[in-house]
């Protein structure tokens, strides 16, 4: 097959190969170019008569051209498409360029004489295909990363989460660091212009557990030079790459030059710093190490790895807001309870107050005494709807309400209905439930009145724990009164027990059995107030779900013409006290 054939073409058919954008060659069984019309001269950066006599790889060393199956064509004459990638002579600002072929074998009397080949740049659509699918890993891990980052409200959990996924995904050993909140007298500027942060997680691979402990420890604060890579991430407020480190670089970046050394027999080579930024602030760092035989970070992997902080970032600063407002209402709370009314001497009552575990806010749970000019004593406890500092504003109201009130009405029945008008119809709080109870230890006396709570407590000699039946009304501020008040007669050696539903109530139980759980336990024969609080908490979830509060009253000494041991509590409506015997 001589070249001069190729010269002799019809009209018709040379306009068609020299007009089609498509590049056309001809290759001879030792895979010398025969023919090059003018598309592939133009994608290959020399002319079309250069080409011929010599191979692919002779002008092209940077292109793999797949001979193995150009041979496989020659050699079965089935036809193949392939695509081909590398670099041609021609100028591109791509990477690497991939073509898409179609080839042919071409015969003579039978035998082969050589290949005829259709070729197409493909680069820009498997730049978008790669693209494409990069994107689609990208998703795939914040997919996963949205259930394992951030499962709870605490800040150090979350950022434990974090580091973890990062080694699990992106790097060989992570840390992340907060800077110090405003207030904080760590938030001031170092003299040298470098920035301190508070390390929260720090971990490796499980095999480079044991010597991670150059990198520092968690907790404690860490003072980065100004020209080191985490003031500087945090200034420009993007990843900063820094691959093939030296001891120059660890030293200028490392917090601690007494690690250096350590530093290096970690193998760590490679660092990328990724900023922390949530609505617009920048709150930390995150810190990805890689070592050993691990590559060096690339453009794909800052993008995942920002991904990633955004996503976490958005999580730490809900942490940290919900933490400051959590351990503000939970000052503020136990400041409100931590002064109770004084109740008369012939009682006594004890407190005790647990704010919920971290996944919850705080509420408003309260309790209260005051001892009334006739003698008497009001118990009250209760629980504000709704969670936060507005919740435990509102408690503290109703605290100030209740001590005023008690003093102008005669009953528990009575007090609730005052409480109820004015918190609905006057101040507008929020609804709380309330148990009222108007206490005569020296008689054995008790008359109560529910708003909506759950029913009190007595606690027998012998740990035993019973339910009163007290009538339960609607919760203060709702305005539809109607309190009903319950009378008993409970014996001097009997503790009286109040409590707010987190001492007992689950997630997805039935109120009744967990009264009943609540009822089966034994606490110790013959305690006193604070022990047997101290026992009841001790026996509650922690953390628990929601707040629990508990006050425990009984007699201070008996007092002639109390009701004997032997005679059992009860709860009666209409105003009359009648003991039951056993």
């Amino acid at each position: 097959m001589a070249d001069t054939s190729w010269n002799d073409l019809p009209q018709p058919l040379r306009r068609v190969l020299d007009g089609t954008p498509a590049g056309v060659a001809v290759l001879d069984t030792h895979l010398r170019f025969r023919y090059v019309n003018p598309a592939l001269a133009a994608m290959n950066g020399i002319p079309a008569e250069r080409h011929l006599g010599h191979t692919v790889a002779e002008l092209f060393p940077g292109l793999d051209a797949r001979d193995d199956l150009l041979r496989e064509v020659l050699a079965d004459g089935r036809p193949r498409e392939i695509t081909s990638s590398g670099h041609t002579r021609a100028g591109s600002p791509q990477h690497r360029r991939y073509w898409y072929g179609a080839y042919h074998r071409l015969e003579t009397a039978g035998q082969p004489a050589g290949l005829v080949g259709i070729l197409l740049e493909v680069t820009a659509s498997h730049r978008q295909q790669r693209e494409l699918e990069q994107a689609r890993a990208r998703l795939a891990l914040l997919d996963t990363a949205a259930t394992r980052i951030g499962t709870t409200l605490d800040v150090e959990t979350t950022c434990g989460e974090l580091a973890t996924f990062l080694i699990e995904h992106l790097a060989d050993a992570a840390t992340v660091e907060l800077l110090p909140h405003s207030d904080s007298q760590h938030a001031r500027p170092l003299p040298d212009g470098g920035r301190r942060l508070l390390r929260t997680a720090v971990t490796a691979r499980p095999d480079l557990l044991e010597r991670i402990r150059v990198l520092g420890e968690r907790g404690e604060y860490v003072d980065y030079g100004p020209d080191s890579a985490v003031p500087r991430c945090l200034a420009e407020g993007r990843p900063v790459i820094e691959n093939q480190l030296t001891e120059a670089d660890a030293r200028r970046t490392a917090p601690n030059p007494d690690r250096i050394a350590d530093f290096g027999a970690l193998g760590v080579h490679a660092a990328m710093v990724v900023p922390l930024t949530a609505r617009g602030h920048r709150i930390g760092t995150a810190t990805l190490l890689r070592t050993g035989p691990s590559p060096g970070f690339g453009e794909d992997d800052a993008v995942a790895a920002q991904d990633l902080a955004v996503r976490a970032a958005i999580n730490l600063d809900n942490a940290r807001r919900y933490s400051r407002e959590h351990a503000v209402a939970v000052d503020l709370q136990r400041a409100m309870l931590a002064e109770p009314g004084t109740p008369h001497p012939d009682i006594t009552v004890a407190f005790r107050y647990r704010p919920a575990g971290t996944s919850a806010l705080i509420g408003g749970d309260w309790y209260e005494t005051v001892a009334l000019p006739d003698g008497r004593t009001v118990l009250a406890i209760g629980d504000v709807m709704g969670h936060g500092i507005e919740a435990a504003a509102d408690m503290s109201h109703y605290q100030a309400m209740l001590r005023a009130m008690a003093l102008l009405e005669p009953s528990a029945d009575r007090l609730l209905a005052r409480m109820d008008g004015l918190a609905g119809e006057v101040h507008d709080y929020r609804p709380s439930t309330c148990l009222a109870v108007y206490a005569e230890p020296a008689r054995g006396r008790y008359c109560f009145a529910s708003a909506g709570h759950l029913p009190p407590a007595v606690v027998r000699p012998n740990g035993e724990v019973a339910l009163l039946p007290v009538a339960p009304g609607p919760p203060l501020a709702t305005g539809h009164n109607g309190y009903v008040p319950s009378y008993a007669v409970v014996p001097p050696d009997h503790t009286l027990l109040l409590f707010t539903d987190g001492l007992v109530e689950r997630r997805g139980e039935d109120i009744d059995r967990s009264l009943e759980r609540l009822t089966a336990r034994r606490l110790p024969a013959g305690a006193g107030p604070e022990r047997l609080l101290d026992e009841v908490l001790a026996g509650a979830p922690d953390p628990a779900e929601d707040d629990i509060a508990l006050l425990a009253a009984a007699p201070a000494r008996p007092r002639p013409g109390q009701a004997s041991s032997g005679e059992v509590l009860t709860a009666l409506t209409g105003g009359r006290w009648q003991p039951l015997r056993r």
